[in-house]
């Protein structure tokens, strides 16, 4: 490798998973969860994750639609699992997994995925290029075909946003 290359890194390298139990300050009106809150946790190990591949800063542009499947009680534990699963020359797509786990039982239900694409920032905030990511399994190399694909399809938006004067 010669100075100024990046070494390219795998899937595996950007995994993070976090927990957290859920408090009664965490409830909306029905005494569950917020989803906002599940957002704003979906956020931070998103990042966490892209953090771990760039090795540096990022900022979050873009989420897609995120469906929650199932409710996430108080005393629920929430366990995310978030990992790159593509990347462009300086923005990188991470995928988060949410389940709600019974602490007492183990019991765990998948209540939401969400995809969510960062920047990666230099130390002027400026974009950064970021290590190419390498897919080692099948399942990797579906997901990186896929995230192409989002990747694609979310730029074609933001050019139809931008023309239309809506972004």
């Amino acid at each position: 490798m010669q100075h100024g290359e990046i070494k390219a890194k795998p899937v595996r390298a950007s995994r993070v998973v976090l927990s957290q139990l859920m408090q009664p300050g965490q409830a909306n009106s029905r005494g569950d969860v917020h989803g906002g809150w599940i957002m704003k946790l979906v956020d931070e190990a998103g990042a966490l994750s892209a953090m771990r591949h760039a090795q540096c800063r990022v900022v979050t542009v873009a989420i897609d639609q995120m469906y929650f499947l199932e409710p996430i009680r108080i005393g629920d534990l929430v366990v995310l699992e978030a990992e790159v699963t593509y990347v462009g020359r300086t923005s990188l797509e991470t995928r988060v997994r949410v389940h709600a786990e019974d602490p007492v039982t183990g019991q765990r239900t998948h209540t939401n995925t969400g995809f969510l694409v960062y920047v990666a920032l230099d130390d002027e905030r400026r974009p950064k290029p970021v290590p190419v990511l390498i897919a080692e399994t099948e399942g990797e190399k579906r997901l990186l075909a896929e995230g192409k694909q989002r990747q694609t399809h979310r730029l074609a938006q933001r050019k139809n946003n931008i023309r239309e004067g809506t972004s």
